[in-house]
């Protein structure tokens, strides 16, 4: 039972990293925090929606785990995950081999059928 909630809060946990990363906004977002360290209020004058839809943005991303957010006096400053973007590669790797094994198991038995035309 214990191994069920371990895995349904992983499946949660990638669901929102994928869900983050589904946005083109908030992907730009990502790339920018992940450069150097921004204002929420500076990421806000990079777009042409209002500052609380960039907020919004923001808060999809800290709660994937892909950024985090402090404060400094008045501002809020974000910078981006690098572990947290890279477990993303990783799962994405891992995915692309499962499929390519998928892919040459089947060209496997393509080639193997004696009924293949040429």
């Amino acid at each position: 039972m214990y191994i069920g909630v371990v895995i349904e809060e992983d499946a949660a946990k990638v669901d929102a990293l994928f869900h983050a990363l589904a946005d083109r906004t908030r992907r730009d977002i990502l790339r920018r925090v992940l450069a150097r360290e921004h204002s929420v209020s500076a990421l806000a004058a990079e777009y042409d929606m209002s500052f609380a839809a960039v907020q919004k943005h923001v808060a999809v991303l800290e709660r994937a785990g892909l950024l985090a957010k402090r404060r400094a006096g008045r501002e809020q400053l974000a910078s981006g995950d690098v572990v947290a973007v890279r477990s993303v590669a990783s799962m994405l790797a891992e995915l692309e081999q499962v499929w390519r094994g998928r892919i040459a198991r089947i060209d496997a038995l393509i080639a193997s059928d004696p009924e293949q035309e040429d």
